[in-house]
């Protein structure tokens, strides 16, 4: 019995090999990472994962998995990601920044700088350096910001647009890209650690409030350290009613049930607007018609997740979504996602591609590292050099990176740093990162040419600087004391 499949027809145990094999390959590089205690050092077990996909594929040195398993894979990325991005906002509450509006817009600012300088920098190398010497596609100069920024969910699923448009090998550079920066958000983020703690960037804790002593009840509690208000104790708390092991099974099944439906829904509201957006793009013009066609569903589910969320809280059913599925659903969405790009790389075409890799992942880190120590210094507020810090982590690897190189300088988060990183990562993500620029940033290439994208790239790079430092020196003439005060 044969199944018909994009993917070459594969028959029943073939369909059954590539479904059940990419989990049970997480599983092994799951097994083996954290015997390995990779997540110490930032790395993804799913990546470990891909690793050893890549050895047993039919161009490694174990040749076991079937070609046709590798090309069934390789049509996964875009999916997955679609995923991962119906899933990003339907569990999570709309931010209210508040109080955090200078922590937080410093924080943004220097995010949009990093990203649109890989774009920049990338122009200029393209334009100055591998365009005369290589003869490389002008849209290269965007796989900076796609692999550093973006990763590899974002490599792998941009590999078919960066195809349409002509540029040769760009999943597999994309995808190499995105290792070498995984690989030197943790090794050169260490010696940044270092360079903070020996200069004296890395700044003391504030001081904590007295603890009381071990043992002792809380102010204003009774006996048993249970407030007591008005003079009277408290009731007795009964014990809580034990539910048959069904009832919790069944509400489990049930939450999981209501979740997964959300996020349907919000890849479905994704590939409506896409859709929508094709029926409406030949009146608009044949160049804008070609953008469309070009255009990936997984941007658009991020606005489906967000119009999930948005109807949940109008209508007071928030509580249906669980962060923790969502959570989990996006992890494990992306842990394949990383795992089976990995596992289809075809390391064959990375030997005739080493020089414009080197070239673009050495120019995305010194931007990264010239942006994070030199105007992120005056951006940021304090403590800049952690802010900076868990940006450049997340900047050039993952965002794990980021809050690994984090942890490494303040384990309990004493500085408050972690909340406006989260939100920012929140606010951004619908658009750097695998979001709508980094789609956008292509077809632009393609449609004014590189050198006016360079421009506009080194326009808001200035910008973004320009009002991190206007912002800082409005805080520092609020600060200042008033003369005879």
């Amino acid at each position: 019995m044969t199944i018909a499949a994009p993917w070459g027809g594969l028959d029943a145990s073939g369909w059954t090999l590539a479904l059940a094999g990419l989990p049970l390959l997480l599983l092994v590089g799951t097994l083996l990472g954290r015997g390995l205690g990779v997540h110490r050092w930032g790395l993804p077990e799913a990546l470990l994962a891909g690793g050893v996909g890549l050895l047993l594929g039919p161009r490694g040195p174990w040749p076991l998995v079937p070609e046709a398993v590798i090309q069934l894979w390789d049509g996964l990325p875009l999916i997955l990601l679609t995923l991962v991005f119906g899933c990003l906002l339907v569990g999570k509450p709309l931010p209210r920044p508040g109080g955090l509006w200078r922590p937080l817009s410093a924080q943004v600012l220097l995010s949009l700088t990093l990203a649109f300088g890989q774009y920049l920098v990338g122009g200029i190398v393209v334009l100055w350096i591998l365009g005369p010497w290589l003869g490389v596609s002008p849209v290269m100069a965007c796989l900076i910001e796609v692999a550093y920024e973006g990763g590899h969910g974002s490599a792998a699923a941009m590999a078919p647009t960066y195809a349409a448009l002509g540029v040769e090998g760009a999943e597999d550079l994309g995808l190499a890209l995105a290792t070498i920066g995984l690989l030197a958000s943790t090794v050169v983020g260490g010696l940044l650690v270092l360079l903070g703690r020996w200069r004296g960037w890395v700044e003391p804790a504030p001081p904590l409030a007295a603890a009381p002593s071990p043992g002792a009840p809380a102010p204003g509690a009774g006996p048993l350290g249970l407030a007591e208000a008005d003079g009277v104790a408290p009731a007795p708390i009964a014990a809580p009613e034990l539910q048959p092991a069904t009832d919790a099974g069944r509400a489990t099944l049930r939450a999981w049930a209501v979740n997964l439906a959300l996020t349907g829904l919000a890849v479905a509201i994704g590939w409506g607007l896409l859709e929508g957006l094709r029926a409406l793009a030949p009146r608009a013009g044949a160049s804008v018609a070609a953008v469309i066609d070009t255009f990936p569903v997984f941007p658009l589910a991020l606005i489906g997740s967000l119009l999930v969320r948005v109807v949940l809280e109008r209508t007071g059913r928030d509580g249906l979504a669980s962060a923790a599925i969502q959570s989990r659903v996006s992890t494990l969405a992306a842990d394949l996602l990383i795992a089976a790009a990995t596992a289809c790389l075809d390391l064959s075409s990375l030997l005739h591609l080493w020089r414009p890799l080197l070239v673009l992942g050495v120019a995305g880190l010194l931007w990264n590292l010239l942006v994070v120590l030199g105007p992120g210094r005056w951006m940021l507020p304090s403590p800049w050099f952690s802010r900076g810090l868990v940006d450049f982590g997340q900047s050039t690897g993952v965002a794990a990176s980021g809050l690994l190189l984090l942890n490494m300088i303040d384990p309990n988060d004493d500085r408050d740093v972690l909340t406006p990183f989260s939100i920012k990562q929140l606010l951004l993500q619908p658009l750097v990162a695998g979001g709508v620029i980094t789609v956008v940033a292509p077809l632009a290439v393609s449609r004014w040419g590189l050198p006016a994208w360079t421009a506009l790239c080194l326009a808001l790079v200035v910008l973004w600087v320009g009002l991190a430092l206007w912002l800082r020196c409005g805080e520092d003439n609020r600060n200042a004391p008033t003369p005879g005060g």
